[in-house]
């Protein structure tokens, strides 16, 4: 029984290996069928697909043959067109040439005929020329006189009849505007200063300093002179120390330093305490103090003029004013009584009275600076309110207010009248008898400086200049002439207030003697 089991193992295996080779076999036969057969429905598609590609490639080759004579059709007849247009044009070329062709002939026929009238005019100016010039040999001959002495002759009688002409159109058109213009300059005038009271005269700043007693001018000068060099040192015044009893005087070019020197030096004198440390402490508490007053002046003064909006920087020069002073008159003062002037004489104007008022009282702002800077005082003042943005029509009216440039508009004029009623007003200013009588022969000196000057006599008070001329040699014309001539040489070599009249006489007298 044991034997048996031990036969049947070897045949198993033997049976599952005969099964594996069958399987085996079998299974290769089977994937090479299906590859087999796999290959054929490859080939079988691929030929499809060449198929298909034929038929589109045979489709798409007689659609480009189509498109292709289509192009040709329309190329060849754009080209028949073009050939066409061509051909009309050319025709339009040749008719146009043979158009200029023709013009270019009767041109030419034209010159040639020109040129013969040409020649005959030459030759007709030849024989008016010979002939003026034989009129002009005898006209010579008989007047004896040649050409250019004919000429001048002409010329100077034209030129003397010229002259009586403009001497007489001048004196009608002067004596019609000095008729309607004074009268309504004097109305205007007269109206603006009566509703324009004042009650402020002449001022100085006062640079003496009083004392209790002449024993404090002792303290002031210091041992060996300690306190008054400091002094002086530190304000940048000559301290004057004289005299005249229980008094000092400061002494300086620049008003502000010299009011922040009297108000320091009158605090020295009340406190008693006189020495180089205490010196510099009340100067720089008076600059302070005078620096204060000065924007609070340069406010006041901006609200009674009835101007706002201004720079505080403006307002801050303007105050300085206060210390400045113009023949004795305060020039704060001045520049805000030009202010309500110019108000106004804009209103009875019908000007533009806000831009009036402010270049009134802005009209001097380069007084205040004219020490430290170069130019004139007009110039100055434009250019701080042209930093400060200021209107340019204020601006102009400022710089034009005495004519160093053109006026351009009636505010520059409106200006220019208000400073002038503001100093020329009774009261306003003085000048020393030095002065004035150096002004009164300067300007007897400038007057009698032209030629035909018989005298010349300065009256009221130089505001007024009368020239008698020598008849024989000046004409009516000539006199006309020599009283602007003065008046612009009065302008340019002399500094006055208001303004000057300028009369020039040229009286005839025949005198003659019974016997």
């Amino acid at each position: 029984m044991g034997y048996g089991a031990g036969n049947l193992i070897p045949a198993a295996v033997l049976a599952l290996l005969v099964g594996a080779l069958v399987g085996f076999f079998l299974g290769r036969y089977y994937h090479q069928a299906l590859s087999e057969r796999r290959d054929r429905e490859r080939s079988a598609e691929k030929q499809n697909i060449l198929e298909n590609a034929r038929a589109e490639a045979r489709e798409i080759i007689l659609s480009a043959k189509a498109t292709a004579l289509g192009l040709r059709d329309e190329i060849e007849q754009e080209t028949r067109q073009q050939r066409q247009t061509l051909r009309q044009e050319e025709q339009r070329l040749n008719n146009r040439r043979a158009t200029v062709e023709e013009r270019a002939d009767r041109l030419e026929q034209r010159d040639r005929g020109l040129n013969k009238r040409h020649s005959a005019l030459d030759k007709r100016a030849n024989e008016l020329q010979q002939a003026h010039s034989k009129q002009l040999a005898e006209l010579e001959r008989i007047s004896k006189l040649t050409s250019d002495e004919a000429k001048e002759l002409l010329l100077q009688q034209v030129e003397e009849d010229a002259r009586n002409d403009m001497a007489r159109v001048i004196r009608a058109i002067e004596d019609k505007a000095q008729a309607t213009a004074d009268e309504r300059a004097q109305k205007i005038i007269a109206t603006t200063v009566q509703r324009m009271a004042t009650d402020r005269v002449a001022d100085l700043v006062v640079s003496a300093v009083p004392l209790p007693s002449e024993e404090m001018k002792g303290r002031i000068i210091g041992r060996n002179g300690r306190n008054i060099r400091s002094f002086e040192q530190a304000a940048g015044v000559d301290v004057i120390v004289d005299d005249t009893p229980e008094a000092v005087t400061i002494s300086c070019f620049d008003s502000v330093r010299r009011e922040i020197a009297r108000r320091a030096m009158a605090k020295l004198v009340l406190d008693g305490r006189i020495h180089p440390a205490r010196i510099e402490k009340l100067l720089a508490d008076s600059k302070a103090e005078v620096s204060q007053d000065m924007q609070k002046a340069g406010e006041s003064a901006a609200m009674d003029a009835g101007v706002h909006g201004l720079h505080p920087e403006i307002l801050k020069v303007l105050g300085r004013l206060k210390y400045r002073t113009s023949y004795g008159q305060n020039q704060l003062h001045h520049s805000v009584e030009t202010a309500h002037i110019a108000g106004l004489l804009a209103a009875e104007l019908g000007a533009n009275i806000q831009v009036a008022k402010t270049g009134g009282l802005l009209h001097d702002l380069g007084k205040a600076i004219d020490q430290e800077a170069e130019g004139t005082h007009a110039a100055l003042g434009a250019n701080i309110c042209r930093r400060y943005g200021v209107s340019p029509i204020v601006v102009h009216a400022i710089a034009a207010h005495h004519d160093e440039i053109d006026q351009e508009t009636i505010e520059d004029v409106i200006v220019e009248v208000a400073d002038a009623i503001s100093g020329a007003r009774p009261g306003a200013r003085r000048e020393s008898p030095e002065n004035y009588l150096r002004r009164i022969k300067t300007l007897e000196d400038v007057a009698s400086s032209f030629e035909g000057v018989s005298e010349s006599y300065a009256l009221q008070a130089g505001r007024e200049v009368r020239i008698i001329v020598k008849p024989d040699e000046m004409d009516d014309l000539a006199t006309v002439k020599l009283s602007k001539e003065v008046a612009k040489k009065v302008e340019e070599l002399m500094q006055y207030p208001g303004q000057i009249k300028i009369t020039v006489i040229r009286e005839m007298r025949a005198v003659d003697y019974a016997k």
